[in-house]
């Protein structure tokens, strides 16, 4: 039986007036790493959070694990759809299989604006626009919460880069926050409602977000109107006295660190009012009761990874795959080379890093192993096995550090399958019995979203044991990437130590590696110990292994490559980065493709111009060689499901209809935020309102690819714009225009439309998206694609006025295909 709001709101207000001071300050911090404080002499239950966006990391049998979730494409992807109705359904299945793992709260999404191509996280995020990431978050948001699950709108606000996010200032002036990097918070808390909203770690204009009253009081709650829960990124509370104040309502993780004892002091020595814990554990009583334990109702239900799931995983990928380039191939001079003609095919060489490989996602907290995962190389070979011969050849590695250690190298000293034997312990001192014992396939950890243990203590200590078998002679590596202490020993010595030492960096990850001697088949035992002290917030470990090519074996590769691509009719080149490169943590160093890529993709091209490239990026990337290949496909990060869908496009199942988030630009030095990033611990945002294709525009800088952008399998033909001539203040402004599809396969059109201030009293960009419309059309089929436009849709913040201010004047719509590719415009009127 549902409860009406003002019942909930007398429900929450009768408890929270039975609880003591402690037991509401207890409300607002962690039990422990995901799960709320429960008062269970008032029947107030404990919540369960879980990363992620793309995928749930949740609760499994012997821990915490990052499988076996659906893997579906990441947020670039979702973004790179636009198409809010099919990011829904995908939030939906998101929140099922949270359900199925016992969870309450999704953590997501995550829709800070793709300021600079560098970025850690940008291929977690939606798009360097707030209109296309607040109608992407918005859909996530309702398709998780039309199930029952609370989502966390993340990170508030100007988290745009890794490097000193922990710790960095963001200086941001006030318009470009509400029009570029607040807007798209504003727009997902007015539509969709989340549940919680979670804070940033860095500073903002000097004062930590977690702690930021003008931003948490003033705009979220005040402004917006926001009555959910505030919760802290994890470990981002640096504070008791601001951080209660400035309006963070949830410590996380737990035990509590600044809230608890100390909150409760504050309050008793007059310091802090309890007025101010009232409101946040109010709000904390809000989320436990919109998720409906509060009245003990029954769990919502759901199923993790099934059959549905991965097709809508895979349907996801397929529409987000955009097609950048494609030209006659070499021997058919008046037809595209894509869709291939497997027909007219005899053999296709399929080369690169990223062919054999099937790569998934960036990495952090938002990574997802999923149970099985498709590579291009097998989807390609599903398709076309006994049709057309394929020749594969890897040509050269992406990687420029050690990989992640394979699973398949390792025997356990106990239990079966492939992987390591774990202990872990529930002290530093690997003491006692283990808590917890049990096969680990998979050596890379974020403790954070990996709790090993049911109640993980301030400092625990693992211990992996088993056998690493050879596969090749010749001198490898063994590494480590941690925070904390770990140690790696081979044959019973000590190869590897990585011990980090207090620091003010709440993340210290470093990395150390030893250089040593293998023979073929022969079985080294190996150890591996990890301790977490309790001063580190964020417990991270790694396990790496590899061989670096030298110079003859790196050479020799590529030639081979070659060889296949001139013996070809068709290369296809599955090139990109390798499963986590881009990732929470750390911003990539340029927008090269990592290794010999480049290399690669050029040979291939002089071997056999009839070359496509598959490109596996979250941002932009440099091309030097896009004047040489006759296609280019971007696939961004496709999840689990990657191969089959990457497959079905090239093959032409599937008409190509993503369009580009972001802007790609020639080079790193035309991007809007060269001069001002990274600025380490200050960074100043001097580009202003001018980001992404507003400042190209404005600046009149001719991107690679332009914001929008995307090719299609057949044509659409744009006429008959239609808009309200004039209007008052407050009157919607009706747009029309007529779209058909002029070519002979079946697709998809995203008509964007555009809005132009040509006389505003402050600068504006030259033009803004303010609606966008995704569109199915047959061969010679048409579409009436109707918009509506508000006056928030003509307005600029004003910060003298403090207001947002639609000037009277003359507007010019401009509907096209991209940002730059506009195919009709129209002028209207808002009368004073």
């Amino acid at each position: 039986m549902s409860t009406t709001h003002d019942e909930r709101e007398q429900r929450i207000e009768a408890l929270l007036s039975q609880l003591t001071l402690k037991e509401k300050v207890s409300l607002l911090s962690g039990a422990d790493n995901w799960r709320t404080v429960p008062v269970e002499r008032l029947g107030i239950p404990s919540l369960m959070m879980t990363d992620g966006p793309h995928g749930v990391r949740a609760p499994r049998e012997g821990g915490r694990i990052a499988g076996p979730a659906t893997a579906f494409p990441t947020g670039v992807s979702m973004a790179a759809c636009w198409n809010p109705a099919l990011v829904e359904r995908v939030g939906a299945a998101l929140a099922e299989e949270t359900a199925a793992m016992g969870c309450d709260i999704l953590l997501g999404p995550c829709v800070n604006i793709v300021r600079h191509p560098l970025a850690g996280r940008n291929f977690e995020s939606y798009a360097e626009d707030p209109y296309l990431a607040g109608r992407t978050g918005a859909a996530w948001v309702k398709g998780v919460q039309s199930r029952g699950i609370g989502a966390s709108l993340k990170h508030f606000a100007c988290n745009n880069q890794e490097i000193e996010r922990m710790r960095g200032n963001s200086v941001v002036d006030e318009r470009t926050l509400r029009e570029i990097y607040l807007a798209q918070f504003e727009a997902i808390v007015e539509e969709a409602d989340p549940w919680t909203v979670m804070c940033a770690y860095n500073r903002l204009n000097g004062v930590y977000a977690s702690q930021h009253d003008w931003l948490l009081n003033e705009i979220l709650k005040g402004e917006w109107g926001y009555q959910g829960a505030v919760v802290s990124d994890w470990g981002a509370n640096h504070t008791v006295f601001a951080s209660i104040q400035g309006g963070l309502d949830l410590e996380m993780p737990g035990p509590a660190k600044y809230y608890g004892r100390l909150l409760v002091e504050a309050v008793h020595t007059w310091q802090i009012e309890e007025a101010a814990v009232n409101e946040a554990a109010r709000r904390v009583l809000r989320l436990i009761a919109r998720s409906g334990r509060l009245d003990a109702a029954p769990r919502p239900t759901g199923s993790v990874n099934t059959a549905e799931h991965q097709a809508l995983a895979r349907e996801l990928a397929e529409e987000a795959i955009t097609l950048l380039k494609n030209e006659c191939a070499a021997s058919q001079r008046e037809n595209a080379i894509l869709p291939l003609k497997v027909d007219t095919l005899k053999s296709i060489a399929i080369i690169g890093p990223n062919a054999a490989e099937a790569v998934v996602s960036g990495g952090g907290s938002s990574y997802v192993d999923p149970p099985h995962r498709v590579s291009p190389l097998e989807g390609l070979t599903a398709k076309l096995a006994g049709a057309v011969t394929i020749r594969y050849e890897r040509g050269c590695e992406n990687v420029s550090e050690l990989p992640l250690i394979k699973a398949n190298l390792l025997t356990p000293a106990h239990g079966e399958g492939c992987g390591l034997w774990a202990e872990y312990f529930d002290n530093p001192h690997f003491a006692g019995q283990p808590a917890i014992e049990r096969v680990d396939s998979r050596l890379r950890f974020w403790f954070l979203t990996f709790a090993p243990l049911e109640k993980t203590p301030a400092e625990y200590s693992v211990r992996w044991s088993g056998k690493l078998t050879a596969t090749d002679s010749g001198t490898c590596s063994l590494g480590l990437r941690n925070s904390g202490i770990c140690r790696i020993f081979l044959d019973g010595k000590l190869l590897v130590e990585n011990a980090n030492r207090q620091s003010s960096d709440p993340w210290p990850v470093t990395t150390a590696a030893q250089a040593v001697k293998l023979v073929e088949g022969q079985a080294y035992d190996i150890v591996i110990e990890y301790v977490r002290p309790a001063w580190l917030d964020v417990p991270h470990l790694q396990v790496l292994f590899g061989a670096t090519p030298t110079a003859e074996e790196s050479a020799a590769m590529m030639e081979r490559a070659v060889q296949v691509a001139r013996a070809s009719d068709v290369v296809i080149v599955f090139a990109g980065y390798p499963d986590g490169y881009e990732t929470e943590g750390s911003d990539r160093p340029d927008m090269e493709l990592t290794g010999r890529q480049n290399e690669l993709i050029a040979a291939a091209a002089q071997a056999n111009p009839n070359t496509v490239v598959v490109l596996n990026v979250g941002a932009a990337v440099t091309m030097p060689w896009i004047d040489q290949v006759a296609a280019v496909l971007l696939a961004y990060y496709p999840g689990m499901e990657n191969g089959h869908a990457v497959a079905r496009v090239l093959l032409g199942e599937v008409n190509p209809s993503g369009r580009l988030p972001v802007t790609f630009p020639v080079r790193l030095q035309d991007t809007p935020a060269f001069v001002n990033y990274p600025g380490r611990r200050e960074a100043r945002y001097g580009e202003g309102i001018f980001v992404g294709y507003r400042h190209y525009d404005a600046k009149d800088v001719a991107p690679l690819f332009p914001f929008g952008f995307g090719l299609s399998y057949t044509t659409f033909e744009y006429r008959d714009l239609l808009v309200t001539p004039r209007a008052r203040p407050g009157e919607p402004i009706h747009v029309t225009v007529t779209v058909t599809n002029t070519g002979a396969a079946a697709g998809k059109e995203v008509v964007q439309l555009y809005v132009h201030d040509p006389a505003s009293s402050l600068p504006r960009p030259p033009k803004e998206l303010k609606g966008f419309a995704k569109i199915a059309l047959w061969p010679g089929e048409t579409q009436r694609v109707t918009f509506l436009l508000d006056q928030r849709s003509l307005a600029f913040y004003d910060p003298d006025q403090q207001a947002w201010i639609a000037e009277p004047g003359e507007y010019e719509v401009l509907v096209g295909s991209s940002s730059r590719d506009i195919r009709a415009r129209a002028a209207f009127s808002l009368l004073a």
